[in-house]
């Protein structure tokens, strides 16, 4: 086997890699975007929850202490 042989096998393999690993990310970034949707939704509809049932601004909104 040539040395261009090898090389054009190496990038071969490393193209294939590279869409594999190009496809999982992309498939990653919808999960994240999903999730993130999700808990926003969950954040919101609690916060909604805590001043329907009688208590003040959701902790979410308020400023963290000073200190």
């Amino acid at each position: 086997m040539t040395d261009t042989t090898h090389l054009e096998e190496q990038i071969a393999h490393l193209t294939k890699a590279v869409e594999e690993l190009s496809d999982i990310v992309a498939r990653q970034e919808l999960e994240l975007e999903k999730a993130t949707r999700r808990l926003a939704m969950l954040m919101e509809r609690e916060a909604t929850r805590e001043l329907d049932a009688g208590g003040t601004v959701p902790l979410a909104d308020q400023r963290p202490p000073h200190w």
